[in-house]
Order: structure tokens, then C-alpha cells, then sequence
């Protein structure tokens, strides 16, 4: 992927991207939260805003929250954002540009011209019906 080319952002992940650098998370805080299901839009309730001396500064509530429900200090996959995007999209375009070679093959395109050209036109003659060991015709059924 080029790189003045800029990325796009899906609207849902819009919003931990500005939550990180709302409240000065790092990307392993932003994964263990959205593995945690929080809200991005949340999370100013839960931030210490130095008037709450009991209250545990975000980073360090989220780290906890993770350890006591996952049993680990890290999620497995900590990269950024915008890493993952970019990974997924060039995943697609890859994915785009071998489907654009396969049927651009020539091969492709001869059993293409090949399958239009042995399919016979429908008939409106009905084929025979089986019942049984009996074979019946659609003339028999029409009185």
C-alpha cells in the first residue's frame, strides 16, 4: 500500500482512536479494553480526574480489569489500530487482484465462451414423468 495514500478508518473503530489519545492510552490498553467490551464514549466516567483520590488512573484500571478477567497481563495481539487496518486491507487488495487474474486468464475465458456455446436453448417440452415402473406422458395427465 502506498504510503501517501491515507488509510481509511471504519466509522466503528473511529472512536478508540480518539479515545487513545484522549485519555493517553497505549495500544495494549485499547486492545485490553475492547476485549473487555467497554465503550469508548465511556470512558471519561471511569478516568480519575484527580478529584477522586480512590479512584485507580484509567491505564492502570484497564490493565487491572484485564488481569482479573483474562488471568494475564497482556492481550495476545497488541499492535495498532491502524496496523490491523492496514493489514486487512491490503489482505482485500491482494485478494481483489488474484480474482481480477483468474478470470482475466485466458483459460478462463475460453471455458466461458465453451459452457455458453454447448448449453442448449430450453425447450417447452415437458420431459416424461416416471411413476413407478409406469411411464407417463403429459398428454395422459391433461384430461
Amino acid at each position: 500500500m502506498p504510503t501517501n495514500q491515507k488509510l481509511f478508518i471504519p466509522q466503528k473503530l473511529r472512536p478508540w482512536i480518539e479515545a487513545r489519545r484522549r485519555f493517553h492510552l497505549s495500544h495494549a490498553q485499547v486492545q485490553m479494553a475492547r476485549e473487555l467490551g467497554m465503550n469508548p464514549k465511556k470512558l471519561g466516567k471511569l478516568d480519575n480526574h484527580k478529584q477522586e483520590r480512590w479512584k485507580l488512573p484509567l491505564p492502570l484500571f484497564i490493565e487491572e480489569c484485564y488481569r482479573k478477567r483474562f488471568g494475564k497481563e497482556r492481550p495476545d495481539d497488541s499492535r495498532p489500530l491502524e496496523a490491523r487496518i492496514a493489514e486487512k486491507a491490503a489482505k482485500k487488495g491482494a485478494k481483489k487482484l488474484a480474482g481480477q487474474q483468474i478470470s482475466e486468464s485466458p483459460a478462463s475465458q475460453a471455458k466461458a465462451t465453451s459452457e455458453r456455446q454447448t448449453c442448449a436453448p430450453q425447450s417447452n417440452v415437458c420431459p416424461p414423468l416416471h411413476f413407478g415402473s409406469d411411464l407417463v406422458s403429459p398428454d395422459s395427465l391433461s384430461h
